[in-house]
């Protein structure tokens, strides 16, 4: 029983709510108005001369108040229930008089009590309000919270994770790097060894070709995972370009003495702040990819000149060029996709030559030339 009545009480809400609010406002004014006269006058045949006709306006002044927004409504109604009291239920009847002792008393009284009724309900009203907005406030910041500790739990998560692959990476390439190096130099020691069948030659040949490359692609993964969080701190200091190239070029003609690479070099002397070890780096990967993934064995360049307030690097081929997966990852800044000649290493040493760039204040970009090849360039800051 009781839950239908409020279940009815809700249903009478939500309908009366659909109503304007000062139409509303002055239907329950009028109603409980009338309901409060209609019941005085039925008490007065009952009671007589012993009025209780006040106590009913009081009440129909309470409900007002409670039903209705702000004070103007309860405080009418509570202006009008005096004057209706005095008229209908008080000696005089159908008259408006305060010619009676106590009569003045008796109508402001009630006038004033019925005012601070008013006044007091619609505090309440109000603070209830209130109560319900910073409860929905409080919801709505404890959901934020929520979501927030989410977000931060997944962005550690995702930290670790990282923080995890990247000492993994670098365990295997360590424990990698001495057998790597040991099977280099004892291919070297067999290809110079003159009992050697030009079948096992070659062998060995590939051999040690394939342990340089696996060399290389090791170090290139310590170098990224050290320079992306920060373990290497970059050792600054002026240095020429042009050595600096000269060096990263005669190691990789050690490496591949039958390729040709040619070295274009700009008028000015581009003297600036760098690490030369991995700048060194930087180029000697650039010019490996060229050498392992363009196809072209004449025609690689290694340039270098000024552009405004950057020293610039170039490196050059007239080979097959890059696929638009490749090109699209570097201009993103990106790890290469693992396709195609990536698989052999390029996407590791791309992905180097950019954290170093970048770590350096450079940019690093990479595009096919017009006509044909791929061009590599970076700048880096010259002050």
């Amino acid at each position: 029983m009781l839950q239908r009545l409020k279940d009815l009480y809700h249903w009478l809400d939500v309908q009366a709510h659909r109503i304007p609010a000062v139409p509303r406002n002055l239907g329950v004014t009028v109603l409980f108005l009338c309901a409060a006269y209609w019941i005085s006058s039925v008490l007065i045949t009952h009671t007589g001369g012993e009025n209780n006709s006040a106590l009913v306006f009081v009440l129909a002044v309470v409900l007002i108040s409670l039903l209705t927004s702000g004070y103007f409504y309860g405080i009418a109604a509570s202006i009008i229930g005096a004057f209706s009291i005095n008229v209908y239920f008080m000696e005089p009847y159908a008259v408006f008089s305060l010619s009676r002792t106590g009569y003045p008393v008796a109508m402001l009284s009630m006038i004033a009590i019925s005012c601070v009724v008013c006044a007091l309900t619609a505090r309440v009203k109000k603070q209830a309000t209130e109560a319900v907005r910073r409860e929905k406030k409080t919801k709505l910041l404890y959901a934020q919270n929520e979501k927030l500790n989410a977000e931060k739990n997944a962005i550690q998560l995702q930290s670790d994770r990282v923080s995890i692959r990247e000492n993994i990476l670098r365990a295997v390439s360590h424990d990698l790097r001495t057998p790597l190096t040991s099977i280099s130099g004892a291919a070297s020691v067999l290809l110079s060894s003159p009992e050697i069948s030009e079948k096992n030659l070659a062998m060995l040949s590939d051999i040690k070709q394939d342990a340089d490359g696996l060399i290389v692609m090791v170090e290139n993964l310590l170098s990224v995972t050290r320079v992306q969080d920060g373990t290497i701190p970059l050792k600054k200091r002026e240095e020429m370009l042009e050595e600096v190239a000269g060096d990263a070029l005669l190691t990789t003609r050690r490496r591949f003495p039958s390729y040709h690479i040619e070295l274009d070099l700009s008028e000015d002397i581009l003297y600036l702040p760098m690490d030369p070890l991995l700048v060194k780096q930087v180029i000697v990967n650039l010019l490996e990819n060229a050498i392992r993934h363009s196809g072209d064995t004449e025609h690689i360049v290694l340039r270098l000149y000024r552009q405004d307030d950057w020293a610039m690097v170039e490196v050059r081929d007239q080979g097959r060029g890059l696929s638009p997966e490749v090109r699209q990852a570097v201009k993103a800044g990106q790890p290469m996709p693992l396709s195609g000649d990536a698989t052999r290493g390029m996407g590791i040493g791309l992905s180097v030559c950019q954290s170093i760039v970048k770590a350096h204040g450079g940019f690093f970009t990479a595009e096919n030339h017009p006509s044909g090849g791929a061009v590599f360039r970076f700048g880096l800051p010259t002050s």
